[in-house]
């Protein structure tokens, strides 16, 4: 069984071609569904899809990429060569090495952000629940797990982390002088947006207001924050009255538009606007960052920011990836155990219970054909039983009457350990 992976991440890809290839969790089982049926032979399948990164996990017989990256660049409707190249593909420890960092936040814009490995498991429940996981990619992600524990609790990764969240009240604060003057709005209510929500909302802004599809939801975050809610669809109407935009939802379209910004400014009689879209795809079309009066920040525009704390985290890297090589290796030493080309012995027990099975088959319908005409039961068990011990028996006879002394000597020492001990 072969291991691999294709993706494509932030290091890679530009945040609008991500948002090509962003799966909703509702949308994960049909897409998982539509993947393998692509196959010949239905491979295990999962799907990592979050801000950052979009990656298929596969385990079957044998890798197939060129297969795995036209069925991804026809989901996102772009031209397979333009997608390849800002995918990359992993197979066998590469691939684990890679889950693992992933799990353990090593791979994020955020290093040490501990959300991707809530994510991760969403992505494994989706997938067990859609049927498209089965015991290795189970045992690849089980063991990620695993290793993101130990590597949160063994190390100093994630301490002193900048999230985007804080990231984005950071450069408000440079544009605002007091950010407690401003009035916030969050469009959105899911955990990036709670995030964000709970960072501007200890800088106490004079107003919080919550936008988004789900009142029931709106109202829950605007209960905790001591906010206010709108109707998403009075967003456009209200916009000039906020300072801040913070923007998070799994829309696939933009939700706030070039006019509806130039017509809050207007309002606004041009006062400045400082806008953050968290979502992916975005939310917010990307030419209102032209406007000379708005201060319109992606998540790729928050990467500078982040990476200013991660020197204080270095230090603690090597360590993280010393606990990784281990699960790596201890990874590998169970998929070849499973494999018999080389020489794995849970795959030879299984190939040796299948020829058990087999044998016994062939005899009990050898026995059935006797018995149905006529001939007596006790001949017909008698010629069964006789049967499958021959069966049994042949290799080992056979190996037995070898010319090799050596070989005839560890066959003997073999039956004389394992068949005849209780004699």
């Amino acid at each position: 069984m072969s291991v691999w992976a294709l993706g494509l991440n932030h290091n890679t890809a530009p945040v609008d071609l991500r948002g090509r290839f962003a799966f909703a969790l509702d949308q994960i089982a049909p897409a998982l569904h539509g993947l393998r049926r692509s196959f010949a032979r239905h491979p295990e399948a999962a799907i990592l899809s979050t801000c950052n990164r979009t990656e298929i996990y596969c385990a079957s017989e044998r890798p197939d990429f060129e297969h795995a990256v036209g069925w991804l660049a026809q989901a996102g409707q772009v031209d397979t060569e333009a997608l390849r190249s800002h995918t990359y593909v992993l197979q066998e420890g590469e691939a684990a090495r890679h889950a693992f960092r992933v799990a353990s936040g090593l791979d994020s814009m955020v290093l040490g952000e501990p959300q991707i490995l809530g994510q991760i498991k969403s992505a494994v429940r989706a997938a067990e629940q859609a049927g498209a996981l089965g015991a290795t990619l189970n045992q690849l992600f089980q063991r990620s797990f695993a290793v993101a524990k130990e590597v949160r609790s063994s190390t100093a990764i994630g301490e002193h982390s900048i999230s985007m969240a804080a990231a984005a009240v950071r450069l408000a604060g440079n544009l605002f002088e007091d950010l407690s003057r401003t009035r916030v709005l969050f469009v959105g209510a899911g955990e990036m947006i709670e995030l964000a929500a709970a960072h501007f909302a200890a800088r106490h802004p004079r107003s919080i207001t919550i936008a988004n599809r789900s009142a029931e939801r709106s109202e829950k975050l605007a209960a905790r924050l001591g906010a206010s809610t709108i109707r998403l669809g009075d967003m456009a109407d209200c916009l000039h009255q906020f300072d801040i935009v913070v923007s998070c939802t799994a829309s696939q379209l933009p939700l706030i538009g070039l006019g509806a910004v130039e017509r809050a400014l207007k309002a606004r009689l041009h006062r400045p606007m400082f806008m953050v879209d968290l979502a992916v795809p975005r939310d917010i079309e990307p030419e209102v960052k032209a406007l000379g009066d708005v201060y319109l920040y992606t998540l790729d525009d928050l990467a500078q920011v982040v990476q200013t704390g991660q020197a204080s985290r270095q230090a603690a890297v090597a360590q993280a990836e010393a606990i990784i090589e281990t699960g790596v290796q201890g990874f590998m030493h169970w998929l070849a155990q499973r494999d018999p080309a080389q020489g794995g012995v849970v795959a030879l027990i299984r190939q040796l219970q299948q020829q058990a099975d087999d044998w016994r088959a062939a005899e009990l319908v050898r026995a059935k054909k006797r018995l149905a005409k006529g001939e007596p039961a006790d001949d017909v068990l008698e010629g069964l039983s006789r049967g499958v011990a021959q069966k049994f028996l042949h290799g080992l006879l056979a190996e037995l009457h070898t010319t090799d002394p050596t070989r005839q000597a560890q066959v003997a020492d073999l039956i004389n350990r394992s068949m005849l001990r209780d004699k």
